[in-house]
């Protein structure tokens, strides 16, 4: 399954720089507003060291992790909901996307220019906020404009429509997220259909200097983080940028040196997957070791689904093999002999990390 990841920011905030390491591409970072127009894509391995752990037991051909699409979004400016800074167009990239990674500028630097003239973190954050919910309203007036004209016609289903985005309205011009309050599954199905940003959930990423994480700048991003209960990541896009370019054993000796288990970006790329409400499963046989996400609390059919079309129609059953047993036994082998190999039917909810192996006819 393609999931998105949408890189938002003001402009020289460092989305470029950070995508640039990401995906070890080379797009254009200069210095100037607007230097990314087109939204540049990316296909990113997510970092799982049980597929390691896995080929060392199966000896595969090959490893094949899963992967998540980040997409350089051009930066945003206040007025972009009225279409400033090509706004209008930047909006709709964004629409496309399931989440939207935040990149907040926490480092000062003279050579780097600020599209508003000095560095606040807070108010750069409350801009980019300001911007997608004046998006978003604008969005529900058109919608109810629609539905009031169906009420008026007799139209039964939508009163009740009306009230859930008569809500939504309220909920943004006191000045808080869609995503912020609860919604029943009826309403969010309600609102998906206009595809509201602020509904999208969001990862915060503080972009500090090579110094580390402990300024004011990102604790204020910390603060206003916390109000709506999202994640924040700090690193250094710029370093990040430098080690993504490093062969493995430079890479290993860089993290060593710093007292880093993994860097900035594989937490990145860890918390943007959980964001998503994101799990792995894992076949493993000679040809290969793969992972394969799937959103969390599926069947195992449905799971069966996402690798070919055929599995879930045909399936049968799932040999499901724990990802702790199976290293703890060597493998199916031994977690047979130890009675941990389990067959699932149509009705059980796949567990992130099950080893898996679909039966089915078709």
């Amino acid at each position: 399954m393609s999931l998105r990841c949408g890189i938002v920011g003001l402009p020289n905030v460092g989305k470029s720089t950070l995508f640039n390491a990401l995906t070890a591409s080379t797009v254009a970072a200069e210095n100037y507003p607007f230097c990314t127009i087109d939204p540049n894509i990316g296909t990113v391995a997510v970092p799982d060291e049980r597929l390691q752990r896995i080929e060392t037991i199966v000896q595969p051909e090959k490893v094949l992790p899963t992967t998540l699409e980040f997409v350089d979004i051009a930066g945003l400016v206040a007025g972009a909901s009225k279409g400033e800074g090509l706004g209008n167009q930047f909006l709709a990239h964004i629409r496309e996307t399931d989440a939207i990674v935040h990149i907040v500028r926490c480092f000062p630097d003279e050579n780097t220019v600020h599209v508003n003239g000095t560095l606040d973190s807070s108010a750069d954050m409350e801009i980019i906020q300001t911007e997608l919910a004046l998006a978003d309203l604008a969005t529900i007036q058109k919608v109810l404009t629609r539905l009031e004209k169906r009420r008026k016609s007799g139209d039964k289903d939508a009163a009740s429509l009306v009230q859930v985005y008569e809500r939504a309205f309220t909920t943004l011009d006191s000045g808080l997220a869609l995503r912020s309050v609860q919604w029943n599954s009826e309403e969010l199905k309600y609102l998906a259909e206009a595809h509201f940003l602020t509904l999208k959930p969001v990862l915060y990423v503080a972009n500090t200097d090579e110094t580390g994480a402990s300024t004011e700048a990102v604790e204020q991003v910390n603060t206003l983080a916390s109000l709506e209960g999202a994640e924040v990541v700090s690193l250094c896009a710029t370093l990040e940028q430098e080690v993504a370019l490093l062969d493995d054993e430079s890479r290993a000796e860089f993290l060593n040196a710093y007292g880093y288990t993994q860097t900035g970006l594989m937490r990145m790329i860890q918390s943007a997957y959980r964001l998503l409400n994101l799990s792995t499963f894992i076949t493993a046989g000679p040809k290969e070791v793969r992972a394969w996400t799937y959103r969390s609390g599926i069947s195992a059919p449905e799971c069966a689904g996402i690798i070919h079309g055929d599995f879930e129609r045909g399936f049968i059953r799932a040999e499901v093999i724990a990802y702790e047993d199976f290293i703890q036994y060597g493998g199916e082998k031994g977690a047979r002999d130890a009675g941990k190999w389990r067959l699932e039917g149509r009705d059980y909810i796949m567990r992130d990390g099950d080893v898996v192996h679909f039966r089915f006819n078709v």
